[in-house]
């Protein structure tokens, strides 16, 4: 078994999909438009199915917005070199909310970002032998 994807409800898909390819450097992979059902898919990634996780973002149409509740905890992107990482993300407008630097009582160096809709994602400094992905400037 593995990880085929995970699915975010967005209050503005174009807004999303602008902000995970344009600040965070995925690739919009296919969208799909379900009018009978009211809403709109849109796949992105680093790389596509099999051989990587996707992110699936999904507008229902008529909502804005989304209550977080307590549960959702954030997604994790490897970076090589998150002060770099965090810098670009920045210059494209990008909001870190946890500017790089070691975790709580560890040494992993991570950072956060908020996307438009407030969900936080982490980036985790890791080099490409240990599971680098595709965010690296």
């Amino acid at each position: 078994m593995r990880i085929l994807h995970t699915m975010l409800r967005v209050g503005d898909l174009q807004r999303s999909i602008d902000f995970y390819t344009t600040v965070l450097g995925m690739k919009l992979l296919r969208t799909s438009d379900n009018p009978e059902y009211q809403y709109k898919l849109a796949f992105l990634g680093y790389g596509s199915n099999p051989d990587h996780a996707e992110l699936e973002l999904t507008y229902n149409y008529g909502t804005d917005s989304y209550d977080m509740g307590t549960a959702y905890g954030h997604i994790a992107i490897s970076a090589e070199d998150i002060y770099a990482t965090c810098d670009a993300v920045r210059n494209a407008g990008g909001n870190i909310t946890r500017e790089p630097g070691p975790v709580k009582g560890g040494s992993t160096v991570i950072a956060f970002v908020t996307d438009p809709d407030g969900y936080k994602i982490e980036f985790i400094q890791r080099k490409d032998n240990e599971g680098g992905s595709g965010l690296s400037n």
